[in-house]
């Protein structure tokens, strides 16, 4: 009994996490098109840029449809979803700091990571 109390007042928290790692990416996917919230290509890594066979904004479209599928997939099948969102944002945080620039956002992804490898852990007991 106690065990199911633990996880009835573990499902708000839960849902948050996994509402929160669903509409980020859609919604950072979406304005990869246009540009809203941030000028996505100035975070293409230097390094990274002559590696591409193709324009930031084209790379970029690519990136802004990946993150709109991981946050389907997290809508879906959370614990799939939240998996691939903390591998992303952690491919995402590696890139910034070997290109050394926009250490904060670094950061910042990495904390995300983290939750969102949280959330995939808990959703095998909250689902």
């Amino acid at each position: 009994m106690e065990s199911t109390n633990r996880i009835q007042t573990l499902k708000p928290t839960y849902h948050l996490l996994k509402f929160t790692f669903a509409i980020v990416p859609i919604v950072a996917g979406l304005d990869k098109f246009t540009n809203l919230l941030a000028n996505w290509e100035n975070y293409i890594s230097p390094s990274l840029k002559p590696l591409i066979p193709f324009d930031g904004g084209t790379f970029m479209g690519i990136v802004g449809i990946i993150e709109i599928i991981a946050g389907i997939i997290v809508l879906k099948k959370a614990e799939i979803g939240s998996y691939i969102v903390a591998a992303w944002l952690a491919l995402i945080a590696l890139t910034l700091i070997a290109g050394g620039s926009y250490l904060d956002v670094a950061v910042r992804d990495l904390v995300m990571a983290i939750a969102a490898f949280s959330t995939a852990r808990i959703a095998k007991i909250a689902e």
